[in-house]
């Protein structure tokens, strides 16, 4: 080594983390099986094929890479994990080119064309998945009802989402569920009874009542993505990711912070309901904010390492996504946000980062 070199040593304490990438990815995989359960129950076993093909394009563009370079990344599972997402975030209905070109992309592009893993500078299932909407937009808008709700099995239509963006468009007023009733949106006989036993048992001790709807949207029982329709499987994966310290709980906690404090204060002037109004629960279970804000945003590439960085990050996340979802052209825009807040990771890794240390012995400048 030349005496000129010098080490970065960052700041104490240094923490040895005994997990590899090859079994944070492929626990993550397992964590996001539940999610692709649900979405298979609602829409049946042709609901794989998407997913299926998103994960064969994806391990096909790395193997085609690893040819090209002279070396075997397969097995470390980040492109079976970039495919899953992808196939995870699409519609039940979409055509089958869609998932694989998405995939490609990801992979050979957004990945393979920057040096691999580590070395993409945005999320590369994030970026397959603005690439599909881009191209495709009618095809990643073929939404399907759950086939268990009785008298809408098979029935396209927005999503809750975009049912109220479509709503709020011809200056319908009331709120998010109230115009999801008006449109068609029954409440199912679980959400019913499960609603009714928690006022029973907890709000009403306090003179609150939970409203009808809330229960469907945090169980699945709704129009989406494949893999986003139950928030109540992707918040206990999150609770694991966490848990075992595969991603860091404060880039979800400041994103949807953000994203909440925003929606309460400025989210309810479209309904009528003023300042402070915003309905912050509808806003978080209706759409794939809580897929992106666990599963995507948290990318440890992709995301920045120093705490300023990061509270910076997902601020800029949550006041996109918001700012997207009232004034965009589409229902959603959490994943416009986090690809532009990916680009400015390396400016906001230089805040708060660690100094350079000289080790003992390195030549002074």
């Amino acid at each position: 080594m030349s005496r000129n070199s010098q080490t970065l040593v960052g700041q104490p304490p240094h923490i040895h983390v005994h997990q590899s990438t090859r079994i944070l990815t492929w626990e993550t995989s397992l964590i996001l099986t539940p999610a692709l359960g649900w979405g298979l129950y609602c829409f049946g076993l042709e609901a794989a094929l998407p997913v299926l093909a998103a994960i064969a394009a994806a391990l096909a563009g790395e193997g085609l890479i690893n040819l090209a370079r002279g070396r075997l990344s397969l097995v470390d599972g980040s492109a079976f994990l970039t495919g899953l997402l992808i196939g995870l975030s699409m519609p039940p209905l979409v055509p089958l080119y869609v998932p694989v070109l998405a995939s490609l992309f990801a992979v050979c592009l957004v990945k393979g064309a920057f040096g691999g893993l580590g070395s993409n500078w945005m999320n590369p299932a994030l970026a397959g998945l603005v690439f599909a909407l881009l191209n495709w937009p009618e095809a990643m808008g073929s939404w399907a009802w759950p086939r268990h709700l009785q008298g809408l099995a098979g029935v396209s239509g927005a999503t809750p989402l975009g049912y109220v963006h479509q709503a709020l468009e011809a200056s319908r007023v009331g709120d998010p569920l109230s115009i999801l009733g008006g449109g068609g949106y029954h409440v199912s006989s679980f959400d019913s009874g499960v609603t009714s036993t928690l006022n029973g048992a907890f709000f009403g001790l306090f003179g609150v009542d939970l409203p009808s709807g809330y229960i469907d949207l945090l169980v699945g029982n709704k129009a989406g993505a494949i893999g986003e329709l139950s928030g109540l499987f992707l918040l206990l994966g999150s609770v694991v990711l966490i848990s075992r310290r595969v991603i860091r709980w404060q880039v979800p906690a400041v994103i949807l912070g953000s994203f909440g404090l925003l929606t309460w204060i400025f989210g309810g002037l479209p309904y009528g309901s003023g300042f402070f109004g915003g309905d912050i629960l509808f806003e978080l279970l209706s759409g794939s904010l809580l897929l992106v804000a666990f599963f995507m945003a948290t990318d440890p590439v992709t995301s920045p390492s120093t705490v300023p960085g990061i509270l910076l990050y997902g601020t800029g996340i949550g006041f996109l996504a918001f700012l997207f979802r009232r004034w965009g052209s589409g229902a959603e825009g959490i994943a416009f946000a986090v690809i532009l807040m990916n680009c400015l990771v390396p400016s906001l890794n230089r805040l708060g980062g660690p100094r350079q240390r000289r080790l003992k012995g390195a030549q002074r400048g």
